[in-house]
């Protein structure tokens, strides 16, 4: 399986190196495509750059919703090191950002953890979860049985605990925490949480979609990866209205996590820094390899 475990430190650490002033990202330029968007994201530090470009069509049905690539570039000199799937990148590092997420803010790690949808995140989600967080169960909810099934099965190949949660209000009750990874644009589970429940919302990015409850989001704690493009992208908070003084950045609390009581909502809505971290993270793997295929050589 994937280290989403290491990938999640690498985000830690590049959080760090924007507070330090280490790093370039400007916010994302979104461009409306028919049938969806096209995301364009560049960021910088000492060593690479990078470019993040990818189409995401909610309604594609014989292709992948999210497509594109990942340029990585040597920051001293611009020569290209490597072109990176932007869709496994963006599924790897938005997991491990939950993790650390998880890791920072969830007051039972245990679980079980419930994950609203099906797809490419929703796996990584679990996977990362597991991996990071020791989890004995993950309940697995989609609109199709059958799709909650098919990830239950390859959840369990892999040797996670998973079975697919037929009462999805029984199964919200019952988790210390949830994953939303859906492209709904209403909310996908009720608002029947355990008190101390920590939810990462991660499917919806546009103002006008919202896969959490808003009367959750008003008596939660809630969190954001980036709050400049949270203000403008994260639906789940603005449909309910918050006030954005009770929304705190997560990489404030990398070092001291805070001290909480009640729901947490940690909204992630992306930002260019942690596909730096993930494009770091995955020239550093290909480094591995190299010297150990030369190792093997010799």
């Amino acid at each position: 399986m994937f280290d989403y475990a290491s990938l999640s430190d690498a985000i830690a650490d590049v959080l760090r190196a924007r507070l330090a002033g280490r790093v370039a990202a400007p916010e994302r330029l979104a461009v409306p495509v028919p049938g969806g968007m096209l995301l364009c994201m560049p960021a910088a530090d000492d060593t690479i750059a990078i470019v993040k470009n990818i189409t995401v069509h909610p309604h594609n049905k014989d292709l992948p919703v999210i497509q594109g690539e990942v340029l990585v570039l040597d920051a001293a000199t611009g020569r290209k090191l490597a072109v990176l799937d932007a869709r496994e990148l963006t599924a790897r590092r938005t997991a491990a950002v939950s993790l650390l997420a998880a890791r920072l803010l969830a007051a039972d790690k245990q679980g079980p953890l419930l994950v609203v949808g099906a797809g490419v995140q929703a796996v990584g989600h679990a996977q990362a979860f597991c991996q990071g967080l020791g989890l004995r169960e993950v309940l697995v909810a989609s609109r199709t049985r059958a799709r909650a099934m098919a990830m239950a099965v390859e959840l369990g190949g892999q040797g996670i605990a998973a079975r697919v949660a037929d009462d999805l209000a029984e199964a919200a009750r019952a988790a210390s925490m949830i994953v939303t990874a859906t492209t709904s644009r209403e909310p996908v589970f009720p608002d029947v949480v355990r008190d101390d429940v920590f939810v990462a919302a991660v499917g919806s990015f546009t103002p006008e979609a919202a896969e959490v409850p808003a009367s959750l989001v008003s008596r939660a704690t809630l969190f954001v990866d980036d709050l400049p493009s949270a203000r403008v992208e994260a639906g789940d908070y603005l449909r309910a209205g918050v006030n954005w003084e009770r929304v705190m950045p997560l990489e404030r609390f990398l070092d001291t996590p805070p001290r909480l009581s009640g729901p947490v909502i940690f909204k992630t809505v992306g930002h260019a820094i942690f596909d730096l971290a993930g494009a770091k993270h995955a020239m550093r793997g290909r480094r591995g390899e190299e010297e150990s295929a030369r190792g093997e050589t010799l």
